[in-house]
């Protein structure tokens, strides 16, 4: 079977390092679905606008894989745990498909790109490329008693978040928001736990860098850098 693009997401995050680590887990990480001109077609989208969910069938495109390894280190099992392949969401698998579910916050017509979906609780790159799209269904999407494997037995990886006033003063409420969201779910590798040591990683227009030490991380820095 040939599967092809119908299109791809534009989201605040150029780079792999620091994009959250689950769908949802930061609400206010935002994406933008731009179809491809084939796919075009307001008639596609009809209905859709009456649903708050929707699953996304998407691509790891930054994750080569020359061969197939039946296992794979979690990151947050310490990084030198190995689990089945299929029995984690590690990019690096067969076909480096994703799935997430995201809210769509509205369907928009754009004058350069016509139909887009406005989509929140997004992880992925920029440019991820997108292979479908489906209404999520709570009746049946939603298992409440369902069992978490090895993810029921981690430890609460949320940060507090201290941003310096100069620094939040230069976002806007909601980058500030997102960015906030991003930083308390901890985007370092887990065994990587050294208070001097400064992490960055690329958000929106800018380049930011942090530290953390006692389950505190603390922004240094905000550097704006050229798109």
């Amino acid at each position: 079977m040939e599967i092809k693009e119908i299109g791809y997401l534009k989201t605040l995050f150029p780079t792999k390092f620091g994009v959250p680590r689950q769908s949802g887990v930061a609400s206010d990480s935002v994406a933008t679905l731009i179809f491809n001109e084939e796919f075009r077609v307001k008639e596609a989208l009809c209905g859709l606008e009456k649903y708050s969910h929707v699953w996304v069938i998407w691509g790891f495109s930054e994750a080569k894989v020359e061969k197939f390894s039946p296992t794979v280190r979690p990151p947050r099992l310490g990084g030198n745990t190995r689990v089945g392949v299929f029995a984690s969401r590690s990019p690096f698998r067969p076909n480096s498909l994703a799935l997430s579910v995201l809210k769509l916050e509205g369907i928009e017509l754009d004058p350069k790109y016509g139909y887009v979906l406005k989509l929140s609780g997004a992880d992925m790159m920029d440019h991820s490329p997108v292979y479908d799209i489906k209404p999520y269904l709570p009746f049946c999407d939603s298992i409440p008693d369902a069992k978490g494997g090895f993810t029921e037995e981690l430890e609460d990886f949320i940060l507090e978040v201290n941003v310096p006033e100069e620094i939040k003063s230069r976002l806007s409420p909601h980058l500030f928001a997102c960015l906030v969201d991003t930083l308390k779910n901890d985007p370092r590798p887990s065994y990587i736990d050294t208070p001097s040591r400064v992490f960055g990683f690329f958000f929106d227009k800018y380049e930011v860098k942090f530290t953390v030490s006692n389950k505190t991380l603390t922004v240094i820095s905000l550097e704006a850098v050229n798109s």
